[in-house]
């Protein structure tokens, strides 16, 4: 069976993980078709990530045979990779190859879906379309330099429309990348910063899909919990020792388990925390992460009433809490995670990342109220006034 076709039970989905393994990119792609090399601002070309990749396309292609399209921005543009489009569609390549983080990523996942979508390709975002038939989109592969996203084992994305200061998602299970090479090794090069809002971002993701009430899943819950462990007893150390494999490679790990959709099974998800996050890196270009610590431990506090059990389940498996009463140990688990943000490098107030902020929870709200987004949340019970109340808190 050819690895590259359009039924979807003749692809496989592989995950290339350790040390050195972006020599086997020459196994994986297609050698029959044009590709197109997409990354972001050119970290690539310091990290030595680019000549591993070169290295291995080369012993198969010709020159004319890949096209590079550098540019992709940290939260995607649709402008930017609407440009990508063009050129798949006038250059007739038939494979694009994702060389970065998870901005990166998500824009090749957008980028797929555009080429042969009929009509305005904004609409992919606004409508949050979802795209099932792998026949409709050009198939992908991944390599991975910045992890935090598990966008590299997931089908979803988010993008920004820079006209409207839009940040809006898509995803479907033909977005899936055909194949993804993580190699640990390549976050030696990643700036503090990017690291500390790697191990935040995954931890938020897991958060989203643990904090919200107590269910039957109970390996869902475990598996959660040890994924929020791993990075709380790595996460400080993989900042400051990048180059310790057994740290980079947990980290690396941890962050493409916590979004790649198995905790997700069979459990209820918020969220509320990433939709209000957004619209902070929209309007403010505030890093994703720190909008994350920012907003998360608030939306807790406002909706602590129907976290409350979840949140001191948390507080005793993960921090081991002691407490008098279940409100008290919830409190404490709120508490226990600002410390770890702080300890993170975050800093957990809007008024800490920006000026000129006192009129956010009116924009966000009436945003949400225009795109007819009034019930957020597990329980569809974080209301537009409950909004505005968690991002007044995060002032």
């Amino acid at each position: 069976t050819p690895l590259y076709s359009s039924a979807a039970s003749d692809v496989y989905k592989r995950q290339v993980f350790g040390k050195g393994q972006i020599a086997k990119l020459t196994d994986l792609v297609p050698s029959n078709t044009k590709i197109l090399i997409a990354y972001g601002g050119g970290s690539i070309f310091k990290n030595g990530v680019y000549e591993q990749v070169k290295a291995a396309l080369d012993t198969q292609f010709l020159a004319n045979e890949v096209i590079e399209f550098g540019g992709i921005e940290p939260n995607p543009r649709f402008e930017t990779l609407m440009k990508a489009v063009e050129i798949i569609r006038s250059e007739k390549i038939g494979f694009i190859l994702a060389v970065g983080g998870g901005s990166v990523i998500d824009g090749v996942k957008f980028i797929s879906a555009a080429v042969n979508f009929e009509g305005d390709a904004s609409e992919i975002l606004k409508k949050r379309l979802l795209f099932k038939d792998v026949s409709k989109v050009i198939p992908f592969g991944t390599v991975l330099t910045l992890p935090a996203t598990g966008s590299e084992m997931n089908s979803g994305a988010v993008v920004t429309i820079e006209a409207t200061q839009e940040k809006l998602t898509l995803g479907g299970s033909a977005l899936f990348p055909v194949f993804s090479i993580v190699d640990p090794s390549v976050i030696t090069s990643l700036p503090k910063r990017q690291l500390q809002n790697g191990v935040v971002d995954a931890f938020t993701h897991v958060l989203e899909q643990y904090i919200t009430y107590p269910h039957d899943a109970l390996l869902q819950d475990r598996i959660a919990e040890g994924i929020l462990q791993t990075l709380i007893e790595i996460g400080p150390d993989v900042v400051e020792n990048p180059r310790d494999y057994k740290l980079a490679s947990n980290f690396v790990w941890s962050a493409t388990m916590a979004l790649n959709g198995l905790i997700q099974k069979g459990v209820p998800s918020d969220w509320a925390t990433h939709m209000i996050g957004h619209e902070l890196t929209a309007l403010y270009e505030i890093d994703h992460a720190r909008t994350l610590a920012i907003i998360g431990p608030n939306l807790y506090k406002v909706m602590f009433e129907t976290k409350m059990d979840k949140l001191a389940q948390y507080g005793q498996r993960v921090w081991n809490i002691k407490g008098n009463s279940t409100e008290e140990i919830a409190e404490k688990a709120i508490e226990k995670t600002v410390e770890f943000y702080h300890k993170m490098g975050m800093k957990t107030k809007l008024s800490e990342n920006t000026d000129n902020f006192e009129n956010t929870a009116d924009f966000i709200v009436n945003r949400f109220e225009d795109r007819g987004w009034k019930a957020l949340g597990e329980k569809q019970n974080v209301t537009l006034e409950k909004v505005r109340e968690i991002v007044e808190m995060s002032y």
